[in-house]
């Protein structure tokens, strides 16, 4: 329990401490020569936060196949959701600029839209067609910008550790761009937090990053039920490493 509430004070104090340099990034950021450098400065100091409350809470975290990350374009990662310390540690420790399609509810939180909205995340009401409809279209336009999105096609949190079915919905933004698609298999956060609510538990977590997928190189087949091919390959590596999906 005392780990959760470090963990927490020291996220309030984040917000309300960073409150200045919003300010002088939105100064900053009046000249469009200071947004790239705004941008990621923004990412940068985000990820130290998040690496920061991995420490408080005793991860001890293991990564494989970072290699397979392109860095000279954006890409679409696609990973399996178990645990809110998915976001956390996929987001401490991408290379680049990423938007992380997060659920609507967090922009009701104090001060974290701020910061959210400023490393591009945005924000899906999943009971809304038409706006989740927009959420993708706005991704696919940041794609094409060069900024890389991550979203967890499951549409919400495991709840039985299972691997759920894909919304192939998440799909269109690598179908309209040819973007790579990043197959990622996280392991190991739901025993960080939700399964000891409300303790923050020290434990071990993975991630694993597959080898790049590109719509345009797979079979017609394959393209039709890409939200498959990409649930296959994940599904696979969870058996490898857990025994179960």
């Amino acid at each position: 329990m005392l780990r959760f509430i470090i963990a927490l004070l020291f996220v309030v104090l984040f917000l309300i401490l960073s409150l200045p340099i919003q300010g002088l990034f939105w100064l900053l950021g009046k000249n469009p020569k200071w947004k790239p450098g705004i941008d990621m400065a923004s990412l940068r100091i985000v990820q130290w936060a998040f690496r920061v409350v991995k420490t408080i809470g005793g991860i001890r975290l293991t990564e494989t196949g970072r290699e397979h990350i392109p860095t000279d374009e954006a890409v679409l990662f696609i990973g399996n959701h178990n645990g809110f310390f998915d976001i956390i540690l996929t987001y401490a420790y991408v290379p680049g600029l990423t938007s992380f399609i997060s659920k609507k509810e967090w922009e009701k939180f104090p001060l974290l839209p701020i910061w959210m909205k400023r490393l591009y995340c945005l924000f899906l009401d999943r009971n809304d067609t038409r706006q989740g409809l927009q959420v993708i279209l706005s991704a696919i336009e940041l794609v094409k910008n060069g900024i890389s999105v991550f979203i967890f096609p499951e549409g919400t949190r495991s709840k039985d550790g299972h691997l759920h079915e894909f919304k192939k919905g998440s799909f269109k933004i690598a179908q309209k761009t040819d973007c790579p698609i990043i197959p990622v298999t996280i392991t190991g956060t739901a025993e960080v937090f939700e399964n000891h609510l409300p303790r923050l538990t020290p434990g071990e977590v993975t991630i694993d990053y597959g080898e790049p997928i590109r719509m345009s190189e797979l079979s017609d087949e394959d393209r039709k039920h890409i939200d498959t091919y990409v649930h296959g390959i994940i599904e696979r590596r969870l058996i490898e490493k857990t025994g179960k999906a």
